[in-house]
């Protein structure tokens, strides 16, 4: 049996088979127990109140505060620290960005940072099926949901294909439903690997976040029905306000 009550929590929720439990890390529960009552939104007291209240050391709060930061549970709102939502949960799916925020109830959003023209180098091109040198779009955007920043997504495109994004395509808006509708064409089949990184400083800048918080980086090749690829996509998403799913089902 586990001692917590949500029944994804590890086994014996954390604690040691020798019973000993390090100090933040009794703090940190207690102060999950302290995010339950305040709900959503709900503005938690001070360091150096916490650490009054739990006779402790600030650095021990300040400990207990950050784990719970990456986690996901708390966010930073001016100086003070609120109770999160809960994550995203984006599913690996030939969907895109847009459709799985929209699942959730939540607005999907995204802020140009660059569209340019670049030359493609030996791997790009042979991931596109170009030549080397020939030329490919970087639509580089800021992900927002609910206006909230929570990733960053660098594409990739043959220019020779969609010669006209530039001109045609609102990048605040769903690429693929441009594709779509636009153009006439959607991926049909997608390849993703994901790896769990940190954001250099330019990418925590443009997220918002510290760099020093954990981040979800996806990769993606995308093909159309006929095989021929579509995009290559770099998307870095914030660690603590994402999660990802996949169904697997067994065929006969």
């Amino acid at each position: 049996m586990s001692d917590a009550a949500d029944p994804h929590a590890p086994i014996r929720a954390g604690i040691p088979e020798h019973g000993r439990v390090p100090k933040y890390f009794a703090v940190k529960t207690r102060l999950e127990a302290m995010l339950d009552e305040l709900g959503e939104g709900g503005l938690l007291p001070t360091e150096r109140e916490l650490a009054a209240r739990f006779a402790v050391a600030r650095e021990t709060v300040r400990q207990a505060l950050r784990e719970l930061l990456i986690q996901g549970r708390v966010r930073r709102k001016g100086r003070g620290t609120v109770v999160a939502g809960p994550k995203l949960v984006q599913p690996l799916s030939t969907a895109s960005y847009t459709e799985g925020v929209r699942r959730q109830g939540r607005t999907p959003g995204r802020r140009l940072i660059d569209l340019e023209q670049l030359d493609a180098d030996p791997v790009l091109a042979r991931e596109l099926r170009i030549e080397p040198g020939a030329p490919v779009w970087h639509m580089e955007r800021v992900l927002l949901a609910d206006e909230e920043r929570v990733g960053l997504e660098s594409t990739y495109l043959a220019v020779a294909r969609i010669p006209y994004l530039a001109r045609d395509f609102a990048p605040d808006t769903s690429f693929y439903a441009y594709l779509r509708e636009r153009l006439g064409v959607e991926p049909a089949s997608v390849d993703e690997r994901i790896e769990t990184v940190l954001a250099t400083p330019r990418e925590a800048l443009l997220i918002g976040t510290p760099p020093a918080l954990p981040m979800l980086l996806l990769h993606r090749s995308s093909r159309d029905s006929a095989g021929e690829p579509l995009e290559r996509v770099r998307s870095l998403y914030r660690g603590d306000r994402f999660s990802f799913t996949v169904h697997l089902d067994k065929k006969a």
